[in-house]
């Protein structure tokens, strides 16, 4: 599975493992599972640990844009953790898509990462 979800601090960090390259078929366990922490708790914070990670293809991106637009206000905070250049890279490009705080950490710093996301 490239995908895997697993709820910290109450349910109000969705901390989400990718692996692999993201594929349409991920993002039907992924969005009702974000849509009904945000039900439940307002806003949410995003703990997204890319390891391994290669992409999305097309189908998986136009899913992201979805969820993206329709959930523009509704996420607080997105601590990206990742290995490669060009993710550090996706988490300026995603700024725009979001009102939330976006920060990019090394998967060296996946305990301060993790601090971020829960910090009041």
């Amino acid at each position: 599975m490239a995908v895997e979800l697993k709820e910290i601090a109450d349910g109000k960090v969705l901390d989400i493992h990718v692996s692999g390259k993201l594929v349409k078929d991920d993002y039907k366990h992924l969005v009702p599972e974000a849509e009904r922490l945000i039900k439940q708790h307002g806003k949410i914070r995003i703990l997204l640990e890319m390891k391994d990670f290669h992409g999305w293809d097309a189908g998986a991106l136009w899913e992201d844009i979805k969820y993206d637009l329709k959930h523009f206000s509704d996420i607080e905070r997105v601590a990206m953790v990742g290995e490669k250049k060009w993710q550090k890279g996706m988490s300026w490009f995603c700024r725009p898509f979001t009102t939330a705080k976006v920060r990019y950490f090394d998967q060296s710093a996946l305990d301060e990462a993790r601090e971020w996301a829960e910090a009041a």
